[in-house]
Formats: C-alpha cells, structure tokens, sequence
C-alpha cells in the first residue's frame, strides 16, 4: 500500500497535494473500485477536516460543504428550493451510503449517472476549489468535462458547493427511472428548479442526467416556459426538440431513443408537480 495520510486541517491537506494523491473522503465508489486488489496509490484521507463539513447560509445562497453527507443533507432544514436535492440524495445508493457519500464527492467522481449533479445544476451550483496559491469558484457546468473528468488541476482540493439564492419563491424536484426502484444506475433522470411570480413562471432551470457523457441542461426549454402560468399544464409546453442538447447512447440498460422518451415524461411529470 502507498502513503495514507489523514489531515487536521485544510492547510495540512493543501501542503500535501503537493505532490500527487488519490483524494479520499466517504470512498463510496474508491473502495467498491478496488475489491480483489491491493492499494497502491497513495491516499489523502480529508473526512477529517472539519471546516469541509456542514451547510450554511448568507445574504448571497448557502454554502455545502465538500464532505456533507447525503443523509446530512436530507436532514438540513432548508428551503423548498433544495427539495429536488434531497430527493435526489434518497437516490444515492442505500442509507448506509448516504451516510458516507458525500456531496463533492457525488461531483468529482464526474459520473454520467451522478445521482446529484442534475438538481445541483438547476440550483446553479458552483465549485469552491482551493490550492496553496488562493481559492476559485467555477459553475459546475464548467467544472464536470466529461465522463470521469473535471476542471481541477493539480494541488487543488474541492472545498465547497455554492448555491446562490433565486429572485422569488422557488420549487424544485427531481425524478429518475431504473431498471428497479432502489440502489439502480438511471436510465434517464432530471431536475427542475421554478421560480413563481403573480403565479407565472418568472425562470426555470431544467437539466437532465444519464443521457449525455455530462448532465445537460436545457435552456430553449427554460426560455420558453418564462412567462407561461404555473399549473398543471405547464408540462404540455415541453416539446421534443427541447431535448436537443442530449445526446443519449444505447446500452444495456436501454436504447438511446428509449432515453429520450423517458427524460420528455419524467420532464412533463416534473413540471407538473412544481407548478401546482
């Protein structure tokens, strides 16, 4: 086995990014990833550090700790703003996971079924990431490249997730579809964030997950449901091409075109939900 160290503190786990690591914290997909076989990568263990850990609030949104848990979050009081998050969470594997898993964690792995990265895009999350050099924020779209890829770079460590605070009264809700109901990889999944004024929509923020190498989102379908009154039809305003941004594969778990179908119900059902 390579070199495991635990740090105390945040500046101790900078100073040992130095030189290269295998970040570890609830290592719900690290250690699933090494049944059968010795580790030999060299491990930083930052579930210790208590300045990663726990929600907060200020005039600007909240702020998620990178090492919060799942259940942590489930059992936040938070706004209907983060009810598409914790629904999400329930997602994420079994209890025992979600008491492990961790929010940043669920980010970085960079997965294209990431239970949480649909919500967190329509909450317009940004990653807090910190070096030895200074911290920065990049929008989560940004930051998620490609299947298993991100924007950090070497000597960084994920810090945080931030969620800014909408405009006027927002609802969100999150849905996905497997082949069963618990402890599945999705088929299709989506997240929908609406904010309501004089009972219409005064902005939306829709993303879909698991039918493209990143969640997408959707924003010719955001602009078109701007002004359109929040009720149960509002879900008829979804059309087909609104999906364009996707481009969804054929695997086992089912066909590209199946995928489609299912993010244009599970959209409409969504929608449906929030706007009543």
């Amino acid at each position: 086995m390579g070199d495991y160290l635990r740090p105390r503190d945040l500046d101790e786990a900078l100073q040992a990014l130095t030189r290269p690591f295998t970040v570890l914290a609830g290592g719900t997909d690290f250690y699933p990833a090494r049944v059968g076989r010795s580790v030999t990568e060299d491990v930083l263990d930052i579930a210790g550090i208590a300045a990663l850990r726990g929600i907060s609030e200020s005039d600007e949104g909240w702020r998620l700790g990178a090492t919060t848990t799942w259940s942590e979050l489930v059992e936040a009081s938070l706004p209907p703003l983060f009810d598409g998050l914790k629904q999400a969470a329930r997602e994420v594997g079994g209890r025992q996971i979600q008491n492990a898993g961790t929010i940043a964690g669920n980010v970085c792995n960079a997965s294209p079924a990431a239970d949480g990265m649909p919500a967190l895009l329509a909450l317009e999350a940004t990653v807090e990431v910190a070096s030895r050099v200074g911290m920065r924020r990049l929008p989560l779209g940004a930051f998620v490249t490609g299947v298993r890829r991100t924007a950090l770079m070497p000597g960084e460590l994920v810090t945080a997730l931030h969620v800014p605070r909408p405009e006027n009264e927002a609802r969100s809700a999150f849905l996905k579809l497997g082949a069963r109901r618990y402890l599945v990889i999705s088929i299709a999944m989506a997240s929908v964030v609406v904010e309501i004024s004089d009972r219409a929509v005064a902005a939306a923020r829709i993303a879909v997950g698991a039918c493209s190498p990143v969640a997408q989102r959707l924003p010719d379908l955001e602009q078109a449901l701007v002004g359109a009154p929040a009720d149960a039809r509002l879900g008829e305003r979804i059309k087909p091409r609104h999906l364009a941004p996707l481009s969804p594969i054929d695997d086992v778990r089912g066909s590209a075109g199946y995928r489609n179908d299912v993010a244009l119900v599970l959209l409409r059902r969504l929608l449906s939900e929030v706007a009543v």
